[in-house]
């Protein structure tokens, strides 16, 4: 489980201070819950990130745990270190708004047919309960051709959770190459 501190002032110079020392700087929150400003060490939560198994991660701060997914993150413009993240508590009763990825799976058949995969939705927006949070979206691309699109309400969601994106938006395609 990843371990952050809680920061004791939220100026500048501490923030300031605390990036130097390493640490990535990041706010918690969610719906009834009090906004927590935290820390990281900046290695351990890029690693804690890459490991974890589905969308949402424990992290502990002062002591209290809580169950969190990345709303937003900011980088460095130049370095393109991270500076700075936003983590929303995943409360297992409360309907809050998340945004899960979409995985493409299997080989296209338009690829055969001179054509390419594009992927123009990354993640799709969705309303649902924590406990109903789904930690991907897994949509089989075997059967396009060239032209062949798979739109959002093509996509096949769990009981219990609502796709906020329009219904006609395109999230992955096979199209001629070039």
């Amino acid at each position: 489980m990843l371990e952050g501190i809680v920061r004791e002032s939220i100026g500048k110079k501490a923030t300031r201070a605390l990036r130097q020392d390493g640490y990535l700087i990041a706010n918690i929150y969610a719906k009834g819950v009090e906004n927590v400003h935290a820390a990281f060490k900046t290695n351990e939560f890029v690693k804690a990130v890459k490991e974890k198994s589905g969308l949402a991660f424990d992290v502990s701060v002062g002591g209290v745990v809580y169950n969190v997914v990345v709303v937003d993150y900011q980088k460095h413009p130049v370095t393109n270190a991270l500076k700075h993240v936003d983590l929303k508590v995943v409360l297992p009763d409360e309907i809050s708004t998340y945004k899960i990825p979409v995985v493409p799976v299997g080989t296209p058949i338009g690829l055969k047919n001179k054509g390419v995969l594009v992927q123009s939705k990354r993640r799709l927006t969705v309303k649902c309960t924590g406990k109903n949070l789904p930690n991907k979206f897994e949509v089989d691309v075997t059967p396009l051709d060239v032209d062949d699109t798979i739109l959002v309400r093509d996509i096949v969601v769990a009981d219990g959770v609502k796709v906020v994106d329009a219904g006609r938006v395109a999230v992955l395609g096979v199209i001629k190459a070039k």
